[in-house]
């Protein structure tokens, strides 16, 4: 069973889909599968932990890539994503409750 906690967005890496400092709510635990956003372990970052979209499954892990392809860091740059590096699922935004165009 997943349970649930509050993820902060910082940087512009996943626009439009997420912007800094937007605030999403997460399921740690669940079924991810290609096309959910996911929040992980980036390799060879310890303690960071990332935000980006599943693409595929590799033998190695999850290929996860940016919405935002403009200087975003993702597969392309450092491999698959372990499938124990994912932390957690993005549900919804919380917070801001509404953008502004």
């Amino acid at each position: 069973m997943a349970t649930l906690t509050e993820i902060r967005i910082v940087g512009p890496s996943m626009e439009p889909t997420l912007r800094n400092n937007e605030r999403w709510l997460a399921a740690v635990g669940g079924k991810v599968r290609p096309g959910h956003v996911v929040a992980f372990q980036e390799p060879g970052r310890p303690g960071l932990i990332a935000t980006k979209r599943i693409s595929h499954a590799t033998p190695d892990g999850w290929w996860v890539v940016a919405d935002n392809p403009v200087g975003a860091v993702d597969s392309e740059r450092f491999g698959a994503v372990p499938f124990d590096a994912v932390v957690a699922r993005l549900l919804f935004r919380v917070r801001p409750l509404f953008r502004r165009s």
